[in-house]
Order: structure tokens, then sequence, then C-alpha cells
């Protein structure tokens, strides 16, 4: 079996206009994990981010949220990747999916951005393609045009749902990425709405 992740970070835009938006999905996960294991994340000026250590029985792994803003969130996850010497294939990117229907959850290691902001940044700043991302299907407005408002606007009511019980899936089977057992992640995962 592979080495675990050992590093979370969910992406999203911080302020409340951005709360409740699309692109804010990798930032509602991170809220409800931390939620779910009581676990406090607070400002860290060294990582420009929120962060929060959990401690489970599959091992240690840090929660981090950039505060960055999307397109900067590089910043914030290779300061935190290079304090605690992570590799990228220890490191989770949570983030809003379009080329997914909404609720559906995909994990992949390395790839592209996409277009997506976040990842791109990402990458960039760590220099590597190699972690893992989970994505989190919002899908598609139909129209390149239309992406922007869309991503930042607030889902349906119906997709909420179907994002809120992939959130929560996702996080029911956290531990096996932690213990680096991606493959029953996915089996457990892998769904479309």
């Amino acid at each position: 079996m592979q080495e675990g992740i050992r590093c979370i970070v969910g992406l999203g835009n911080p302020g409340d206009k951005y709360q409740y938006t699309r692109h804010n999905a990798g930032f509602w996960l991170a809220d409800r994990l931390a939620n779910r294991f009581g676990l406090q994340l607070r400002a860290d000026n060294k990582f420009f981010g929120q962060t929060g250590k959990l401690s489970l029985p599959g091992g240690d792994c840090w929660l981090l949220k950039p505060m960055t803003f999307m397109n900067r969130s590089g910043q914030s996850a290779s300061a935190l990747a290079r304090f605690y010497r992570f590799v990228p294939e220890q490191i989770l990117v949570v983030h809003d999916e379009l080329d997914l229907p909404a609720g559906s959850v995909r994990l992949k290691k390395g790839g592209g951005h996409g277009g997506h902001n976040g990842l791109r940044d990402i990458i960039s700043a760590l220099g590597s393609k190699d972690f893992y991302r989970l994505r989190l299907g919002i899908d598609h407005p139909g129209h390149r045009d239309q992406v922007t408002d869309y991503v930042l606007s607030r889902p349906s009511r119906e997709d909420q749902q179907k994002l809120e019980q992939a959130i929560d899936t996702s996080i029911d089977h956290i531990e096996d990425l932690l213990e680096g057992n991606f493959q029953r992640f996915m089996n457990e995962v892998h769904r479309d709405s």
C-alpha cells in the first residue's frame, strides 16, 4: 500500500460574498471535515490560510483553507508543503469541477488544471502536477462565456443537497485516503448524481 494523504487543501475564496458559491466547494468539505472531528481551523499567516491538524487512526493530516483567493492558492499550499516537507503525492486538493454532474465525486492523481485557476496556481507553486485531486461535480452552465458567473453563484437547492451528500460521503471514507487506500476510497465514493 502506498503512503497516504498528509495534507488536505480545500479550495475556495475567502469572505461572506463567496461563502455559498459553487467555487467554494473545497471550503465546504474542509469546514464539514473539521466540524465532523471537532477541529478548530485557525488563521496562520505563515501559511496564508486557516489550518488545523487532524489526528485520526489512519494518521495525522493537516487541513488547509487558503485565504489568498482562488488564483493564488498555490502560495498557501506550497508554504505548508515546504514547511512540513510534504511531497506532492501526500497532498489532496479538493475543488469544484465543472466537467462532472452536480453531486459526482472523482479522485484522481495528477493531470492538468482544466482551466481551474486554483489548480493552475498550485501546479505552478509546487512545480508538480503529481498531487491528488478530489473533484466535486458542480455541473457546467452550458457555455464557456457563462462559467465565471456560474461558479461565483449559488447552486440550486437540489444541486446544493447533492453536493452536501457527496461531501459527507467523501468524509465518511477520508481515513482510506490517510491510510493510502485510494482504490477502496474510489470504490466507495465514486458516483454520479
